[in-house]
């Protein structure tokens, strides 16, 4: 009996000692208190990349062409000689257009002389004034034939210089899709070529109706975002960002039904003459959030469509609701509703945790 009473004493004491049991021991985790701060935020926007100026080069009179002055992609010159039609009709042309004017002078003067000579013979009360008025008449007529034939010799000497396709604007070759011999005329399928004016380059992009009207309200008026309107930047087709920064200068005042969107343009210089004309890329417009909340997307986690974060509430975590906007490529999200200022929210391992779960801050 002693014996029993012994090993039951001796049970308690080690219970004492060292048996209890122990409470829950809190991990630790990277948390994040929050502030409000400034964030510059980048939307990109596909953009096709064209010349500030792309023109078609069509001869201006039918003929064979007999020369090409230049090759594909060379620079020109605004009035620079590209191709030469075939000249020795237009030649012709002019001559013959030349010399039906000197007729046409001769024909007037003998019209003078012979209106002086009825009219002294009038005066003399040798003619009539029937004969008189005639032979005015006749140079009037001689008057107006000289006209039109000076106006031939004009279009005959346009004509022979039209077969001097020469560029309108300064900037580079394109495609040359005939060659001498071939028979041209302004009706042909495809131009002579297109010659883009590459000093700067237009970047247009689109935005759909409600990211437009979120400009305007911001800025006031549409003058007012482009005046107001950062520079933006571009980033080429190789996923690296364009060297110069550019400016928005348009916006179209109609919106595309079918696409719900609204065409914009942007500038950029080009003198390095790295962008294409056809080249395609993204626009990147960047945006300063004032006082904004920013988490970072590592610190949510998503219950059917709703974004959720554990906040530090008395040591333990506690599953809370958030309206978020997604920047950053959805690498981060501004915190339209949800949190305020000096809340603390876990960071890491968030799929990991439950509600109730203590929460020691890592330092």
């Amino acid at each position: 009996m002693r014996n029993v009473l012994w090993a039951v004493a001796a049970g308690i004491a080690l219970a004492g000692c060292g048996g209890a049991p122990r409470g829950e021991e809190a991990a630790e985790y990277a948390v994040l208190h929050i502030a409000p701060a400034d964030k510059e935020l980048q939307t990109s926007y596909s953009a096709t990349i064209r010349g500030r100026q792309d023109i078609d080069i069509y001869p201006q009179v039918p003929g064979t062409l007999t020369q090409l002055l230049v090759v594909e992609g060379q620079e020109v010159k605004r009035g620079q000689v590209m191709f030469i039609v075939d000249q020795v009709p237009y030649q012709a042309a002019l001559r013959t257009a030349q010399a039906n004017v000197e007729a046409a002078r001769a024909a007037v003067a003998t019209a003078e002389l012979t209106y002086e000579s009825r009219k002294e013979l009038y005066d003399q009360q040798v003619v009539s004034e029937f004969d008189l008025k005639t032979s005015y008449n006749n140079l009037l007529t001689a008057k107006a034939q000289l006209a039109q034939a000076e106006a031939q010799q004009v279009n005959a000497a346009n004509d022979l210089s039209y077969t001097e396709v020469k560029s309108p604007a300064d900037g580079v070759v394109g495609v040359l899709p005939y060659r001498v011999g071939t028979l041209v005329s302004s009706s042909m399928p495809k131009p002579l070529t297109t010659v883009s004016d590459n000093s700067s380059m237009y970047v247009y992009f689109s935005m759909t109706e409600n990211q437009l009207l979120e400009l305007v309200r911001r800025y006031g008026s549409k003058k007012e975002a482009l005046s107001k309107m950062p520079a933006v930047g571009l980033m080429l087709n190789d996923r690296s960002m364009y060297g110069e920064q550019g400016r928005i200068e348009t916006v179209s005042g109609v919106i595309d039904t079918s696409t719900g969107t609204v065409s914009l343009r942007a500038v950029f210089p080009n003198a390095d003459g790295l962008l294409t004309s056809g080249a395609s890329g993204n626009v990147v417009v960047p945006e300063v959030r004032e006082g904004c909340v920013t988490i970072p997307q590592s610190a949510t986690y998503e219950v059917q469509d709703k974004v959720y974060v554990y906040k530090v509430v008395d040591g333990k975590a506690a599953a809370t609701p958030v309206q978020v906007t997604r920047v950053d490529g959805g690498q981060e999200y501004i915190v339209e509703s949800g949190l305020a200022t000096g809340d603390v929210i876990v960071t890491e391992g968030v799929g990991l945790l439950r509600e109730g779960t203590v929460i020691k801050e890592k330092e």
